[in-house]
């Protein structure tokens, strides 16, 4: 695994990669890495010949008030993780190199930023799309993975990457979970053994969600009552519990009636299944999950 730090030298490996036919895959991540990021590195790895990971705390998505500088860094052991999945690159920048004395340029997809997590972390998501955009400039990936934990993030890469027609393919894959149920995060190491505990009301109330609509639950106001009410009953604070399309990120006005696949197709995502979202805090800790709900 080779190891770059300068963006024009990166650039130009890149360039001359996809000048001969190298299909490249690529997974932007702001390491700490687990087992989330190496399913997304695994199936790069797969899917191209040339596999690539990018390492960077990007400043612009932290406010002033959040966790920058206490974000966990341990890039020796990021480093012996990814040469043990056979990546082909590193990129790991210093910030200085991104964001140059004076950079004004930002990026925004306007309303799918200012939902969900957008009303709790203004500009967070311009951070998002800018450092993102900057790496699909630099990277030229063909394909490029993110994990569904983040799905807002997600949504908005792919809107993103729509919108200025990046020659990219966006793939987001299912969330990795740990045993108990949490979903994989690089912010989970901040969770006392107590916290941590008391996060499962996450999935948990994910869970039950899932199984009242599917058992013919179809009324929005006790669905989100019940899930509130077991959030609360663990976590410190809960932000948001919304039920919403998954395209578009608009909230729902009902639950749809279960549709039955046609022969030989699939429903596509946001065909008659819903996104039921949620953030919270154990202790000092956001956690955000998320479910796609099939009636």
């Amino acid at each position: 695994m080779k190891i770059i730090r300068n963006p024009k030298i990166f650039q130009r490996l890149m360039d001359r990669l996809r000048r001969r036919g190298k299909t490249i895959g690529f997974v932007p991540t702001m390491g700490a890495l687990h087992e989330g990021h190496l399913s997304l590195v695994r199936r790069a790895r797969k899917e191209n010949r040339v596999a690539i990971v990018s390492i960077f705390v990007n400043p612009l998505q932290f406010g002033p008030k959040e966790d920058f500088r206490r974000y966990p860094r341990n890039l020796s052991r990021d480093r012996a993780l990814l040469r043990r999945e056979k990546v082909d690159y590193l990129f790991a920048p210093p910030a200085g190199s991104l964001y140059s004395a004076g950079y004004q340029t930002l990026v925004e997809v306007a309303g799918l930023s200012r939902v969900l997590c957008g009303k709790f972390r203004p500009g967070h998501f311009w951070g998002v799309a800018t450092v993102v955009a900057k790496l699909f400039n630099l990277a030229k990936p063909h394909r490029v993975y993110f994990g569904a934990k983040d799905y807002q993030q997600a949504v908005i890469i792919q809107r993103m990457a729509r919108d200025l027609d990046f020659d990219v393919e966006v793939k987001v894959l299912p969330t990795v979970r740990d045993r108990d149920g949490l979903a994989l995060s690089s912010r989970n190491a901040y969770l006392l053994p107590s916290e941590r505990q008391r996060a499962l009301a996450i999935p948990h109330s994910l869970a039950w969600a899932k199984i009242e609509v599917q058992g013919g639950n179809r009324n929005l106001r006790l669905l989100r009552t019940g899930v509130l009410r077991r959030l609360r009953s663990e976590l410190d604070r809960v932000d948001y519990v919304e039920f919403m399309e998954p395209d578009t990120l608009q909230p729902i006005k009902k639950i749809p009636s279960p549709q039955p696949s046609p022969p030989r197709r699939g429903r596509g995502k946001g065909e008659g299944v819903v996104l039921l979202a949620v953030a919270g805090w154990a202790g000092k800790t956001r956690l955000i999950d998320n479910a796609i709900i099939t009636p």
